[in-house]
């Protein structure tokens, strides 16, 4: 199981030993120009959500697209917790640049939204999602167990198209412990390289906040991050 949390900061999810054994995935390559966001879409996958906004400020309305696999071998039946037959297709997260002409292919990535392994986790956009807001990209990956953990929470990424690239300009991650209503975060703002920790409770709106700077100087993009539960600024990527 992927850890989820920062090191000694958020409570982190523990080993879930229901993983399973899911079959090996051979990600294509999207096509390169497409008339619509459906042009995109390789055979064996589907169109899973599609979002337009501006995000390289040219005036036009790009596309981010959520693709997923839809082979019947990822379906996998198990006796354990969980739902069975229980869905592991994996998914692409896509750019593409309105042209006059049609889209340009600006960036895919499968690593990001993580591949859903564990019947007894949460899937990581059941609860998030992916939007463009004022010209930044993010990506919303929510996480529950309903079974080894009291852990639940979200982690959040904003990417800006700059330099040419999607670089990571924000990570906020938050989690909530279901028994005893502590909750914790971690923003960190790249660009003012600050760091601001909170730890409060469910029960009152006070909460104990710690600011500090951001001591690695990593430039992180879409491509780097990794998968975004085992991501940790602070430290490296998983």
């Amino acid at each position: 199981m992927r850890p989820y949390a920062l090191a000694a900061l958020l409570v982190p999810l523990p080993f879930v030993a229901h993983a399973l054994d899911v079959p090996p995935v051979q990600y294509p390559t999207l096509p390169a120009r497409a008339a619509d966001a459906a042009g995109f879409v390789p055979q064996g996958w589907t169109l899973e959500a599609s979002v337009e906004g501006d995000l390289d400020q040219d005036g036009r309305a790009d596309l981010v697209l959520v693709l997923r696999q839809q082979d019947p071998r990822n379906v996998i039946e198990h006796d354990g917790l969980g739902p069975s037959p229980y869905d592991s297709n994996p998914r692409i997260l896509a750019v593409a640049w309105s042209r006059p002409s049609g889209y340009v292919l600006a960036a895919q990535d499968h690593r990001l939204i993580p591949r859903p392994e564990s019947p007894v986790m949460s899937d990581p956009l059941e609860d998030g999602g992916v939007s463009i807001q004022r010209g930044t990209l993010k990506v919303a990956l929510f996480s529950f167990s309903s079974a080894g953990s009291w852990s639940m929470g979200t982690t959040g990424f904003t990417f800006r198209w700059q330099d040419g690239a999607f670089v990571l300009i924000g990570y906020d991650q938050n989690s909530t412990m279901r028994n005893s209503g502590q909750t914790e975060s971690v923003s960190v703002n790249f660009s003012t390289r600050k760091v601001k920790r909170a730890e409060g409770s469910i029960e009152d709106d006070r909460e104990r906040v710690h600011w500090e700077p951001l001591r690695g100087r990593q430039r992180w993009t879409l491509e780097s991050v990794g998968d975004g539960w085992s991501f940790d600024p602070l430290g490296g990527a998983g």
